[in-house]
């Protein structure tokens, strides 16, 4: 059978890099086995769907380099891929189950729910529906419904046993069935719930493997009584362990947690985005970090991804992406880093901006860390910390060495790299000085900062008047 996945995100608006992150394996596994990787859209929740979700998703995910086989936007054979649009089907398959005697229909009200709820509270027991309307007369089940009483239907579940769960990455888990609620799976409303549609998707658009986060693996349980009353074949399971913040709690929009748009409006490169989130939880047989998207693919096991939870880093992804700037041709990475560039620039050459962006390429962690870096060739007054100030005045040379640097600077007819660099030569064979105590004087004084790019390249940057100010 071929391998076919899907990705079914809720459209709520931009993806958070944990959700991003399933989707990554969902992909890795349907491709590993040139397979189908499905987009659906989980839309039972009408209240939380935002306006244009779908193309955003679709835009996402075609950024991060990973091509959406069947979906909204591009139907196969197995469509609608909106659940929204395929009520009818989940109201077909839910009375199917009542009348095998695997579901009822259930007439209580929320005050009577509200009740149960406030019983299992003074006995510090979790709620779970008691089954009073499971005992109902066939005669007052069918008066009900001829009143037109509002009804959701319910999972009737097992009471006694367990139901096994088989786990790629958990093995064989064993559920106690007393702990199984009578499940909703159609609402008053006619919309399914999560529970129930993605069961019944899975099985109807012949999904094999289903990946999802840990925190669903119980539930998966209830998801096997429905394949058993159904008498359908169970998907291959693997629940992905959860990506935690620094704080120790799961990743999520609703706490105010990044999103992949907002890491890609800040400068991070998708590749590289989708890199770091492969290696939270999954770890290659090879000792490599740095991967394409044809090599993921091609190395991908799912049994190798690990039990516990991974701590998103942020200081991590910017080592990441700071690779995969660095790889980056000098005109793509031109083209990416000259919108990050906020300064005003209409008075300067395209030369000057080219070079003053490139010699930044290997220090550049992220697209809006550019500011940062070159606010030195825009602004009028720079900053010299304590520390810095203590090592110019820590060795009887470095006083001559800056004004070596100025005589020999101002006497340059030609302001060039090449003739720049052949004065820094010139200060080394007139004061005897090498090593940080020849480049970290002058770097200092005209940047305020004892690091940077190729010091012959920031001094003709920054300019004849600018760095002869700053040397007296």
């Amino acid at each position: 059978m071929k391998t076919r996945t899907r990705f079914a995100p809720s459209p709520t608006g931009f993806m958070h890099i944990g959700n991003l992150r399933t989707a990554i394996f969902e992909y890795l596994v349907a491709k590993h086995d040139n397979g189908d990787f499905l987009l659906r859209i989980e839309d039972t929740d009408q209240t939380r769907k935002v306006d244009g979700a779908i193309d955003f998703i679709y835009d996402t995910l075609k950024l991060c380099n990973i091509e959406i086989d069947e979906g909204p936007n591009n139907e196969g054979n197995y469509g609608p891929y909106v659940q929204s649009e395929r009520l009818d089907i989940y109201k077909k398959y839910a009375l199917e189950l009542v009348e095998k005697g695997f579901a009822y229909y259930c007439f209580c009200s929320e005050e009577e729910l509200e009740e149960m709820r406030e019983k299992a509270n003074l006995r510090h027991k979790p709620f779970l529906y008691d089954g009073r309307c499971s005992r109902l007369s066939k005669e007052k089940i069918e008066e009900n419904l001829k009143n037109g009483v509002p009804y959701v239907i319910r999972q009737k579940m097992p009471k006694v046993g367990e139901t096994i769960v088989e786990d790629v990455i958990y093995g064989k888990i064993k559920i106690d069935n007393s702990i199984l609620d009578d499940q909703i799976l159609l609402k008053s409303d006619g919309y399914p719930t999560y529970n129930f549609a993605n069961v019944i998707d899975d099985h109807l658009m012949e999904i094999t493997h289903v990946i999802r986060g840990k925190e669903y693996l119980d539930q998966s349980a209830k998801y096997n009584l429905l394949y058993e009353a159904f008498g359908w074949e169970k998907p291959t399971y693997v629940h992905v362990p959860m990506v935690l913040g620094s704080d120790g709690n799961k990743l999520s929009k609703r706490n105010g947690d990044a999103s992949f748009m907002d890491l890609y409006n800040e400068g991070f490169l998708p590749s590289a985005i989708v890199n770091y989130l492969v290696l939270l939880g999954w770890s290659p047989e090879e000792n490599k970090e740095l991967f394409t998207m044809d090599e993921l693919i091609k190395a991908f096991n799912p049994k190798r991804i690990g039990k516990s939870s991974s701590t998103y880093d942020i200081k991590k992804l910017e080592w990441f992406n700071q690779k995969y700037i660095k790889e980056l041709p000098d005109n793509e990475y031109l083209k990416f880093i000259k919108p990050f560039l906020t300064y005003n620039v209409s008075d300067k050459s395209e030369e000057w901006i080219n070079r003053l962006l490139t010699i930044y390429k290997d220090h550049l962690s992220y697209g809006k860390q550019i500011d940062e870096l070159v606010k030195i060739f825009f602004e009028d007054d720079i900053t010299i910390s304590k520390e810095n100030e203590d090592f110019l005045a820590s060795d009887e040379n470095i006083p001559i060495v800056i004004k070596t640097y100025y005589e020999e600077l101002e006497k340059l007819s030609d302001w060039n790299v090449e003739e720049i660099a052949k004065v820094i030569d010139i200060v080394k064979e007139k004061t005897g000085v090498k090593g940080k105590l020849l480049y970290m004087p002058i770097r200092i004084k005209i940047s305020g900062v004892e690091h940077g790019p190729d010091l012959p390249d920031e001094i003709y940057l920054m300019g004849r008047d600018k760095v002869l100010n700053r040397l007296k």
